[in-house]
C-alpha cells in the first residue's frame, strides 16, 4: 500500500515540477544509433517512463570528447532542480594510436596524460573522472544522476553466448561510487536479456556489425536498462510505467 502511494506521489510532483531526463552518451543510445538501419536504445525509453526524456547521446563520441566539445555543459544549462541525466559511455573510450580524440588516459583516478590531437596538445583525463565531473557538477544543481555501464556487443557472435565485461563497466561503477550517485549495470541486464534467446535472434538485433542494435534490439536495450533501474531502486525507478515496470527478468546480484 504504501509503494503504492509513493508512487502516486512520485508521478504528481514530476508532472507539476516539470522534470525531464537527459542523456549523454555515445552511438549506442544516440538518436539514428551509427547509421544504416541502427538505432540507440535511448530513443525508446521515454515509452517506460512517465516524464519526458531528452537524448543528447551523440554518435562517435566518449567521455572525453563529449567533455572537451561541451557537451555535457550543454545539458547542465538545460538542467532544473528535480531533473534526471543517465550518463552512459565506453564503447569509444579505449586506445588508439594515434590519439584519435576519444581515448581517456588510463586509470580509475586523477591519473592525467599528455596527447596530441587535431594538431594540439590535451591533458586527458581517466574514464571515472570525466563521468565524476559531469555528475558532480549536475547534482550541484540539484538533478539527479544515474551512470550505466555500456551496453554490450553481440554476445552471439560467435555462435556462442559469451558474457564479456569491458573494463568500462567496472571503471563507471568506480564512477558512481566516488561521485555518490546510482548506478546501473547495463551491460549485465542487457546480457541477461539476450541470453534466453536464439543465436538467430540476437545476431538479427545487430545487423551491421557488432556493437549496434536495430531497432528491435535498441528496444530490447532499453527494456534491459528499465529492469536495471527498478531492480536498483533509483528514485527514477518511481516514474516507471506499470506496462515497463514489469519487464520480465530477474533482478541480478
Amino acid at each position: 500500500m504504501w509503494r503504492a502511494i509513493i508512487s502516486f506521489a512520485l508521478a504528481f510532483v514530476g508532472h507539476v515540477a516539470g522534470q525531464t531526463v537527459y542523456l549523454a552518451g555515445d552511438s549506442t543510445t544516440a538518436p539514428g544509433g551509427g547509421g544504416k538501419g541502427t538505432e540507440g536504445w535511448g530513443q525508446y525509453l521515454h515509452y517506460s517512463l512517465k516524464i519526458p526524456v531528452v537524448n543528447k547521446a551523440f554518435a562517435g563520441r566518449s567521455a572525453r570528447s563529449f567533455t572537451r566539445e561541451g557537451r555535457f555543459d550543454e545539458i547542465g544549462k538545460l538542467l532544473k532542480k528535480g531533473d534526471f541525466v543517465i550518463i552512459e559511455f565506453g564503447h569509444n573510450d579505449g586506445a588508439s594510436h594515434p590519439d584519435n580524440g576519444r581515448s581517456d588516459c588510463p586509470g580509475s583516478g586523477t591519473e592525467t596524460c599528455r596527447y596530441t590531437y587535431d594538431g594540439a596538445t590535451e591533458t586527458v583525463h581517466t574514464f571515472p573522472y570525466y563521468l565524476e565531473q559531469a555528475a558532480n557538477s549536475y547534482t550541484a544543481k540539484g538533478a539527479h544522476v544515474i551512470i550505466s555501464s555500456q551496453s554490450p556487443n553481440n554476445p552471439d557472435e560467435s555462435g556462442v553466448f559469451v558474457s564479456s565485461t569491458p573494463r568500462f563497466v567496472d571503471l563507471a561503477k568506480t564512477a558512481a561510487t566516488n561521485a555518490k550517485v546510482d548506478y546501473v549495470d547495463h551491460n549485465a541486464y542487457a546480457l541477461a536479456a539476450y541470453k534466453p534467446l536464439p543465436v538467430r535472434t540476437v545476431d538479427s538485433c545487430f545487423p551491421n556489425e557488432h556493437t549496434h542494435t536495430s531497432a528491435q534490439g535498441a528496444d530490447l536495450v532499453a527494456q534491459a536498462f528499465v529492469r536495471g533501474l527498478v531492480c536498483g531502486g533509483s528514485l527514477l525507478s518511481g516514474y516507471v510505467k506499470n506496462a515497463t515496470s514489469a519487464i520480465e527478468g530477474a533482478c541480478l546480484k
